[in-house]
């Protein structure tokens, strides 16, 4: 009688390099990977590739003329970055901003939101292996928004769009009833997606039970934004240390329960949906009047210091400024919410195979132009 033997072969770890120039990594990022066959051990995270000093280039600029840089940080939401510039050196300089720009920031903000969750959610169904039939639809629709950033200030892109004390121009008689269209195409565009893609077979497989992150460890390691509310954190600065003039308008914060890469994707989809509520309510209550606060070329903040935070779409973006009294920051430092949600990244890979681990890192949402500053 022959009689068979199971016999367990030892294995020797090797490094995987995933970057920094390549498609999965979303920048110049690279992941130094200690695998066991497919399975990943453990992750050493390597980045500093795109630093380009823009802190320290901003302490040699004037208070207005470092507001494009804050472009160049998170690239794919421009906007959202000089929102939360203006609005630290506002808060130090003791400027009000009119009510017009006031709603006219949260709008544009709301936009903005709206149209890099399309861009994340479009990547990530890639990453999870949709290839490019997502992708180019999501794409598709935040051209339709980038034609709105074009409508007010002649950019698609990185925008100088906002101002202290306001914003840099009104927006066009055209601009809201427009909007008002757009809002109306991108709720059925959302619709049509999600009936598409919220329970399809291969997502779910690839999606759910992966790469999670609990409430616990979300909260200890800093993560905020979409990522941190995918674990069940009901923590949204627009509601719980409101700006603006966000505490006059009704909306939910999405949240997750499992805090896996599926739970990731449905906040985004959530989320641009209660964004569209937003608007909606700032265009039937914006009012007419100024669009920029009397403030000086030149502004003199008195000395001091000071931090302002928004929810980015990402997650908390905050300014650290400080004030010598003169026309340029003698400290200008940025807390970025991709460089601390980057921080769960080792807890979530290790134990999961190779291409799991790309549609983890997916889920999480980073711009290397915050990160590398």
């Amino acid at each position: 009688m022959t009689t068979t033997q199971e016999i367990t072969l030892p294995t020797e770890p090797f490094v995987l390099n995933i970057g920094p120039v390549h498609p999965s990594t979303h920048g110049v990022y690279r992941m130094r990977c200690t695998m066991d066959g497919e399975v990943v051990r453990d992750i050493e995270p390597v980045f500093g590739y795109l630093h380009r000093g823009l802190e320290k280039l901003a302490e040699e600029r004037t208070w207005t003329g470092t507001i494009p840089l804050t472009d160049r940080l998170d690239y794919l939401a421009a906007m959202s970055n000089n929102f939360a510039y203006c609005l630290a050196v506002e808060k130090l300089a003791g400027i009000k901003v009119p009510e017009r720009a006031e709603y006219i920031r949260v709008i544009i903000a709301e936009i903005q939101r709206v149209a890099i969750h399309f861009i994340i959610v479009g990547s990530f169904l890639s990453d999870c292996g949709a290839m490019l039939t997502p992708m180019v639809y999501a794409l598709r629709e935040r051209e339709r928004i980038l034609d709105f950033f074009d409508m007010v200030c002649g950019q698609r892109l990185t925008y100088n769009y906002m101002r202290i004390g306001g914003v840099s121009q009104d927006i066009p008689a055209q601009f809201l009833p427009a909007l008002e269209k757009l809002v109306k195409k991108l709720k059925r565009f959302i619709d049509e997606f999600d009936v598409l893609l919220k329970q399809n077979e291969i997502l779910l497989a690839r999606s759910k039970g992966v790469g999670i992150l609990s409430k616990e460890q979300a909260i200890n390691c800093g993560i905020s934004g979409p990522v941190a509310r995918a674990s069940g954190v009901n923590w949204d600065l627009r509601k719980n240390d409101p700006y603006s003039i966000y505490e006059r308008f009704d909306f939910s914060i999405p949240l997750g329960e499992t805090g896996d890469c599926y739970d990731r994707y449905r906040v985004r989809i959530e989320e641009t949906r209660q964004s569209l509520r937003i608007i909606e309510q700032a265009m039937q209550q914006i009012p007419a009047g100024k669009i920029i606060a009397d403030v000086p070329h030149l502004i003199r903040p008195p000395a001091g210091d000071v931090y302002a935070h928004i929810e980015s779409p990402k997650g908390e973006l905050g300014f650290y400024l400080v004030s010598d009294n003169s026309i340029a920051p003698y400290r200008w430092h940025v807390r970025p919410p991709s460089l601390i949600n980057l921080a769960a990244l080792r807890d979530m890979v290790r134990g999961w195979k190779v291409a799991d681990l790309i549609a983890i890192f997916g889920s999480i949402d980073i711009t290397m132009g915050e990160v590398d500053r």
